[in-house]
């Protein structure tokens, strides 16, 4: 398992190096000018010298080679540019507004993953029954339901019809209490720093802002993986060794939880990994239509505005968060199955 996890690590600096040569050969699109921003450290330097100046100033009229070592060592700094949409440097944006879809993120993934992994066994245990219909249609409406269309339904009767789920991260008198002196701030995530401050009608007003982008996404993302549980256990249901185990008379329990699913578990293992990807990466269409600010909203909002330096740096955190994810499910293969690891 050490040897695996080790391979693993030793492409994680390539795959990072082949990320940031990505974003900085789409860098390159943009003229000397427009990357000023990348390089400012606020803009009062816009108003003190002339765009000329500031190109001259950080070498962004120097050859390429020499000009994305310079880029590298900035963001290795953590100097990712200055954000107008956000009014802050872009690191700062960015561990301000990652919180928010990292609880949002926690919120999802606990009834997507169990309650997919559940519905989607049942449906293959009980083929063909009615109860497998039931779930097929439920999970063929969620996937075929685009996101925005039923967050919008949601946030209608929920909060425009019974008034109970309203839209954003906190009500404007728990704002004033987080943003309070006597407030503090541990995480990042209202939830949590309301149980840590001892606020717990915070916490409450917190958990009625998350409930419905939580079933917004759980539902779509439901379907999902029931659909792929389902097929994957449909498959190893049929499989050689699982006749052989029913047939030496092993009680049904144990080959459905010791033969059958963990065998089953590969692929949801991957669209599970790349699923919460996605989501920490930034949920865009949920956090705008549900005026959640999170980093999803975060990079709407600037790309909307032509802020491409946000974009970029959002980008930079989002390819991060693709390569570490990408080894984790890595070695949540060696976990399930112990055969990857000989490969």
């Amino acid at each position: 398992m050490l040897s695996y996890i080790g391979r693993r690590l030793l492409f994680l600096p390539l795959v990072l190096f082949g990320v940031t040569l990505f974003i900085f050969i789409a860098m390159s699109f943009l003229s000397p000018y427009q990357l000023v921003s990348s390089y400012i450290k606020s803009p009062d330097e816009l108003k003190n010298q002339s765009l000329d100046d500031l190109v001259k100033k950080y070498h962004l009229d120097d050859p390429s080679h020499i000009k994305y070592f310079r880029w590298i060592s900035n963001v290795l700094r953590g100097n990712l540019g200055y954000s107008r949409s956000a009014n802050m440097h872009v690191a700062d944006a960015i561990k301000a507004r990652f919180p928010a879809t990292l609880e949002l993120t926690v919120f999802a993934i606990i009834p997507v993953v169990l309650g997919g992994i559940w519905l989607g066994s049942i449906s293959a245990i009980h083929h063909n029954s009615a109860l497998d219909h039931g779930t097929r249609v439920f999970a063929i409406i969620g996937w075929s339901l685009p996101s925005f269309v039923f967050g919008i339904i949601l946030l209608m009767y929920f909060y425009g019809v019974l008034g109970w789920f309203p839209p954003g991260r906190l009500s404007t008198w728990a704002d004033m209490i987080v943003l309070s002196k006597d407030f503090v701030r541990y995480t990042g995530m209202n939830t949590v720093d309301a149980i840590l401050n001892a606020e717990w009608a915070v916490f409450w007003d917190a958990i009625r802002h998350l409930i419905a982008p939580t079933i917004s996404l759980s539902y779509l993302w439901w379907a999902f993986i029931l659909r792929i549980t389902r097929s994957s256990m449909l498959d190893v249901l049929n499989k050689d060794y699982v006749r052989t185990a029913r047939a030496k008379g092993l009680p049904e329990n144990i080959v459905i939880g010791r033969h059958v699913r963990r065998n089953a578990m590969i692929p949801v293992a991957t669209v599970a990994g790349f699923m919460i990807l996605g989501m920490l990466g930034g949920l865009t269409i949920t956090e705008t239509v549900f005026d959640y600010k999170g980093l999803g909203l975060l990079t709407a909002t600037a790309a909307q505005q032509l802020d491409y330096t946000c974009v970029l740096g959002t980008t930079m955190f989002y390819g991060l968060i693709l390569v570490v994810s990408n080894l984790v499910v890595d070695i949540l293969y060696a976990i399930i199955d112990p055969r990857v690891r000989l490969d």
